[in-house]
This record gives structure tokens, C-alpha cells and sequence, in this order.
């Protein structure tokens, strides 16, 4: 990053950065999250509370907690706004056209530095490392970032047969 591309004291990412509009690996795609995806949103994170609370990076946090498919709405639409206007980036994860999860990328507090979560549906668990791997990767190619928190996922242990 030049000095020219760093962002300034309000900025959560440089002027100059073009923010990825999405990002593809095999059946997994991440494409910005906004209210066509309302539905299958709600579908999907309504059908998990308990699982998305247990995933690391939520477990101190006070969502997902039910609300209306209304509320949820308003939700998509302020996550759109801040990805507009450049102030926090979230990510649906699909397959094929289904929901399966999101990614959100915002502001630490730390000037260049960005917390990030992710989760996936509960009956896509198996995929949750897999998909922190794939973002990881990603935040470290294509964002401008001098660092992100990123909780870890374990691995599963491999059975001794």
C-alpha cells in the first residue's frame, strides 16, 4: 500500500481500493449481501441461531436472536448501505443460488485493521473451516488490510483406527 492509498482517519479502506464484489472457489461464492437475498437470508440463519452462536467469533456477541423477516429486511439493507458507502463489507455464501452463510468485514477500531466473522448453516457445518480457510486466504490476497481478527477455527482430530 502506498502512503497516497491509506485510508484516513474515517476511512475503513483506501479511497483507491476496489472493493472484490465478490469471490469464487469451487461451489462456495461470496457475493455482497443485500435485500435480494432476504429470503434465503432469513431461511438460513433463522434455521441455526444455536449453531451461529456457538461459532467462534459470535459466541459474545447478541445476534443471531430471532426477529421478523421485516426486521431482517432492515438488516440487509443497512449491511448494503455500510458495503455502499465503503464502511463495513458483508458477504452472502452461497451454493448455486442458496444461502448457506455470511461473511462480514468491519472496522476493529485500529486504523487499517478490520474483525471479521463468517458463519454457515448448521446442516453445513463440515463446511465452516473450510470457508474461514478460504477467506482467510482471501483477506490476506486481495484487501488492504495491515491485519484482521479472525477467530480460528479448530480442526477436527483424525481418528486413530
Amino acid at each position: 500500500m502506498h502512503a497516497d492509498d491509506a485510508p484516513d482517519d474515517h476511512e475503513f479502506v483506501p479511497a483507491g481500493f476496489r472493493v472484490p464484489e465478490g469471490f469464487a472457489h469451487g461451489e462456495i461464492r461470496l457475493v455482497p449481501l443485500g435485500p435480494e437475498h432476504n429470503e434465503r437470508d432469513y431461511r438460513a440463519w433463522m434455521s441455526s441461531v444455536a449453531h451461529i452462536q456457538g461459532t467462534p467469533g459470535f459466541e459474545t456477541h447478541d445476534w443471531p436472536q430471532p426477529m421478523t423477516i421485516d426486521e431482517n429486511m432492515r438488516d440487509l439493507v443497512r449491511h448494503a448501505d455500510d458495503f455502499r458507502r465503503r464502511a463495513g463489507f458483508t458477504y452472502s455464501v452461497l451454493i448455486d443460488t442458496d444461502v448457506i452463510g455470511c461473511v462480514y468485514i468491519y472496522p476493529s477500531g485500529r486504523p487499517g485493521h478490520a474483525t471479521v466473522r463468517s458463519w454457515v448453516r448448521q446442516d453445513l457445518a463440515h463446511l465452516d473451516g473450510p470457508l474461514y480457510e478460504l477467506v482467510e486466504g482471501w483477506l490476506r490476497r486481495a484487501w488492504p488490510f495491515t491485519g484482521f481478527d479472525y477467530a480460528p477455527r479448530t480442526r477436527p482430530r483424525e481418528s486413530a483406527d
